[in-house]
């Protein structure tokens, strides 16, 4: 048999450096996390904020952070499943929700930040694409840069849906239209009407009679939510054009009520000193001895 050279030996594993521990655990993205969070030397300490935007099968979870050597911090946060509180019956993980939570993140984030009234966003989007732009009297706009993680972000998918809302709700959020839904590569242009039907679940409300037409079994099953709560396919876009309008009108967070039984107090066990672990002792010794 030939020689063989050792690839592995022992100078490589005494050398070997084990990779940080979630991306062992496949959850961030470092090439992509450094470039988000590593800040100009010239900015001193100026945060570097990160509009998050991360998905579950039955929410979407948008975020406003900033990152300390410390660790990640949260200025605020909101989620799809509070726009039931502004109307939004069903639906909660679809672009038009996304795009809605998007806003509620941007208009809640402004009022704690004291320029709500200073950035208004658009109120009536037409699905152009538009950035916020520096008001004449005003502190500059607030500016994140969009985080997706591991998502892919192929044109259409709904991490562009929650951009486009905070982007509309008054954050300065800096992109182009190439991601949006409609986007045509070979004249490099959007299409604003079908934009516009994506925030406000138009293209739901067509599935919805497409399906009802062609397969009312699966239908019933899709959108069993929507049929509970009395949402037919010609109120869809009128329940988000009423839930930006609440949104806009009080993006505050009301705390829920905690169900189930109250915690139980912990109590610490005292340590006893020798006098009284002798007393203790001589206790038990004496139930011991009357017990016979």
């Amino acid at each position: 048999m030939p020689f063989v050279k050792q690839q592995k030996n022992k100078a490589y594993f005494k050398r070997y450096q084990v990779k940080y521990r979630r991306r062992r655990e496949g959850k961030t993205d470092y090439y992509a996390r450094k470039r988000l969070v590593v800040q100009a030397k010239n900015k001193y300490n100026s945060p570097k904020y990160r509009l998050v935007v991360r998905f579950t099968n039955k929410d979407v979870i948008c975020q406003i952070i900033y990152a300390k050597l410390q660790g990640d911090f949260v200025l605020s946060a909101a989620y799809a499943h509070e726009l039931p509180r502004y109307g939004v019956k069903g639906g909660l993980t679809n672009w038009a929700s996304a795009y809605a939570t998007g806003l509620l993140l941007a208009r809640r984030t402004l009022a704690k930040l004291g320029l709500a009234d200073k950035y208004e966003g658009f109120a009536e989007p037409d699905g152009t694409v538009q950035l916020i732009e520096a008001a004449e009297d005003a502190p500059r706009p607030f500016k994140a840069f969009l985080d997706v993680g591991l998502a892919r972000t192929s044109t259409g998918a709904r991490v562009f849906g929650a951009m486009k809302g905070a982007s509309d709700g008054g954050i300065f959020v800096p992109h182009n239209g190439n991601r949006f839904p409609g986007f045509d590569l070979e004249t490099k242009t959007n299409d604003d009407e079908l934009l516009r039907n994506y925030i406000y679940g138009v293209h739901v409300a067509e599935y919805m009679e497409y399906l009802e037409e062609e397969d009312e079994e699966r239908y019933k099953k899709q959108f069993a939510t929507f049929i509970k709560n009395g949402i037919t396919s010609d109120k869809v876009e009128d329940m988000y054009t009423e839930a930006h309008e609440a949104i806009r009108a009080d993006p505050s967070a009301k705390p829920t009520e905690k169900k189930g039984k109250p915690a139980k107090p912990y109590r610490r066990l005292i340590a006893l000193n020798k006098k009284q672990k002798m007393a203790k002792i001589n206790d038990a010794k004496a139930k011991f001895e009357a017990s016979k």
